[in-house]
């Protein structure tokens, strides 16, 4: 019994350090938008955050996108609102150009919490 109390105990520390390192990583910006909850996410309301990319094909544009959107938002809040698979109202549209293929994505930043 003791064993399995310890073991709770440096399970809920851990979760604990864990959020309050999450925190930290805050930049504090994100709090001059309204937020509100996306099943058991954070979102922001009304807020869009949009990132561009070039590539050889559609799917290396697309992705280029997506870590433009993703190295900006996390610049900006913070590391765990910058995760572009957490976000929601995800829009991306995509063209073939002489060069190659030109993307741009657009959605809400959340966070998992």
């Amino acid at each position: 019994m003791k064993r399995y109390t310890v073991g709770v105990a440096a399970l809920v520390m851990a979760l604990v350090a864990g959020d309050a390192l999450a925190q930290s990583q805050e930049t504090g910006i994100a709090e001059i938008h309204s937020w509100t909850k996306v099943g058991r996410k954070t979102c922001m309301s009304d807020h869009f955050h949009d990132g561009s990319g070039s590539g050889a094909s559609r799917v290396l544009a697309e992705r280029a996108a997506v870590r433009a959107w993703v190295e900006f938002t996390a610049w900006e809040y913070g590391d765990s609102w910058g995760r572009y698979n957490m976000a929601v109202s995800k829009k991306a549209t995509c063209s073939r150009e002489s060069e190659g293929w030109h993307c741009a994505v657009e959605a809400r930043p959340c966070r998992p919490f």
